[in-house]
């Protein structure tokens, strides 16, 4: 069994670049084999210490070529004294030894060589004007933050006339881009499109790439969620066709590499079709934890829904469908749930969107130690809610009025979905308040809130 990590948890900032090969050697009922090599491809080192986290409870028994240190997932190599120069493009090895649960050895996904990202190339020196925010702290139990103007709206070409809005945004951080996977909205339906570039402020000015131009093809497809799933080396595109579909690649970067749609159901399960009313089946998302991964989805009926597979079965075998949360006002438990891990905790945090007393969209929010567990509110109300116009600051006069369906700036781009709770920010989309008419014609806009109440 082989794995290559080409991994990527990339930060801003001058340092050498990396790559790292990863390669299960060996399994057995309760231990496995492995090899790990690493090259180095930035300025010529002296010494090295190579770190990861373990994700499944593996741990190191014995180790050659070099020095380890372990504590829980923790896991840092050192050079042994024969084997601690590393000039650019040169490499080294080392093996080991270790113990598993005997149902999920997944590849970590997290490492680093003197503290950088092995990205597979040099990090880039550039510094985005944001960037994944790092750092751990805790949630505070209100939230205040500040919006930029609208920063990515709709860009026809001659395929793809009269788009209405731009909305529903699933963003990361990848090899010094970000990368920018949104819903399209016109008369003639919906659509999938991608864009990156390296600064906030070009997010504009930044070429749209229609996504109907790859395997994913024509017809209904909206709401993306974008991960890289780390034990099979893949990206990962979630959306919503009716059912819920995914498709993949690897090279988030070409967007004509994405693998036409499959889907996680055979068809709606019977714990949706029996209560989901007058609804619709909308926003899936997917997160995993070290054991399993979870399926989210709503049914604009008052229903959060939640369906389970292994990590090491996935995208298969999703089952075990159950109601997670409910509300007899189903405009308080409306669509567009995010779940994310968050950093340096046991604790989960989920949002949720809304549509409040005034009628203008808005998130709640709930906290869990673990994914499959019991939500507890945090900020759950129209006036202490997650996000929503009453606590939220524009400069001059404010272009939305609705803090809509979008996607935290996270962490890192793997399937755990971790992010840090220093200075938040949120993608998500708004529109002009005066704006009136069907749905699918409104201007929807992407914009970010960063949170200015932030206690890290």
């Amino acid at each position: 069994m082989v794995a290559l990590a080409l991994l990527t948890a990339p930060t801003a900032q001058a340092a050498p670049g990396c790559r790292v090969e990863y390669t299960v050697t060996n399994q057995w009922s309760n231990g496995f084999g492995a090899n790990v090599s690493v090259t180095n491809l930035g300025d010529p080192l002296t010494s090295w210490r190579l770190t990861w986290s373990f994700t499944a409870g593996q741990t190191i028994t014995q180790l050659w070529n070099g020095v380890v240190s372990q504590s829980g997932a923790q896991v840092a190599v050192s050079n042994a004294s024969y084997n601690g120069s590393l000039a650019t493009g040169a490499g080294t090895s080392f093996g080991f030894n270790g113990t598993w649960n005997g149902s999920a050895n997944p590849v970590p996904a997290d490492f680093a060589l003197n503290g950088t990202p092995c990205t597979g190339g040099s990090t880039p020196t550039a510094t985005p004007t944001v960037t994944p925010t790092g750092g751990t702290g805790t949630l505070p139990s209100s939230f205040r933050w500040h919006s930029s103007g609208a920063l990515i709206a709709p860009k026809p070409d001659a395929a793809h006339s009269n788009i209405a809005a731009v909305k529903d945004p699933s963003v990361v951080y990848h090899n010094g881009r970000w990368h920018v996977f949104a819903s399209t909205a016109s008369a003639a339906g919906y659509n999938l499109v991608y864009t990156n570039f390296t600064d906030w402020a070009q997010a504009g000015a930044a070429q749209h790439h229609y996504l109907d131009q790859s395997g994913i093809g024509t017809g209904y497809r909206a709401a993306p969620q974008v991960f890289y799933f780390a034990p099979q080396n893949k990206w990962y595109l979630v959306y919503q066709t009716g059912n819920a579909s995914y498709s993949t690649t690897t090279d988030i970067s070409n967007p004509r590499s994405w693998s036409a749609p499959q889907h996680f159901y055979s068809s709606m399960p019977d714990i949706i079709r029996q209560n989901i009313g007058s609804g619709y089946w909308v926003d899936m998302w997917v997160i995993c934890d070290s054991a399993k991964c979870y399926l989210f989805s709503s049914d604009d009926n008052g229903h959060l829904y939640r369906s389970e597979t292994t990590v090491a079965n996935f995208p298969n075998g999703f089952t075990n469908t159950q109601i997670v949360l409910q509300d007899s006002n189903k405009y308080r438990l409306w669509e567009a749930s995010n779940i994310y891990k968050v950093k340096g905790t046991n604790q989960y945090l989920m949002l949720i969107e809304a549509i409040g007393s005034d009628g203008r969209r808005y998130f709640r929010s709930w906290t869990s130690t673990g994914i499959g567990g019991t939500w507890t509110p945090l900020a759950d109300t129209e006036s202490n809610p997650f996000a929503r116009a009453n606590n939220v600051t524009f400069d001059g006069t404010a272009w939305t009025r609705d803090i809509s369906h979008g996607e935290m700036i996270r962490d890192g781009i793997d399937q755990t979905l971790t992010i840090s709770p220093c200075q938040m920010r949120y993608l998500y989309q708004g529109m002009d308040p005066n704006a009136t008419g069907e749905y699918n014609a409104l201007p929807w806009r992407l914009a970010l809130l960063t949170q200015t109440n932030s206690t890290c």
